[in-house]
């Protein structure tokens, strides 16, 4: 694996929102996500995205809201998975930030809750949206 992480050019958005839309509804069968594409352009314009690319294709994203020093996304397409590249979006998204970053994940993600949780962040909070899905506020 080649892996080049970086932050997206602006003429990558279209794909790295058409893989935000793939990953979202693969995983979070059990909510409405109603327009992930267009969720994702629209908050993009306010977040920093960075890209996993490996030879040449997208693999993954991060979007990384630095006034909350919140890490709002990280999507890995699912071909990609257990090879490192969430790893090292967390990684380099948390380089450029000057402390520590905080999420949240849906609690029926058990998947994500693990991951992050070996790497180091701890649950702080939990709350529910309106539309009743609940969520678990983590910490590095």
């Amino acid at each position: 694996m080649s892996l080049i992480v970086r932050q997206a050019n602006t003429h990558e958005l279209e794909a790295c929102a058409d893989l935000y839309e793939r990953v979202v509804r693969a995983t979070f069968t059990w909510l409405d996500v109603g327009d992930p594409r267009g969720k994702f352009l629209k908050e993009a314009g306010e977040e920093e995205v960075f890209v996993a690319v490996d030879g040449g294709r997208l693999v993954g994203l991060a979007a990384f809201y630095r006034p909350e020093t919140y890490l709002h996304s990280l999507y890995v397409e699912p071909s990609a998975h257990g090879r490192g590249v969430g790893t090292a979006l967390l990684d380099h998204v948390q380089s450029h930030s000057e402390t520590p970053l905080s999420l949240k994940v849906q609690a029926l993600n058990a998947p994500a809750r693990r991951f992050y949780d070996r790497r180091g962040f701890l649950e702080v909070e939990e709350g529910q949206d309106p539309d009743g899905s609940r969520w678990i506020r983590m910490r590095r």
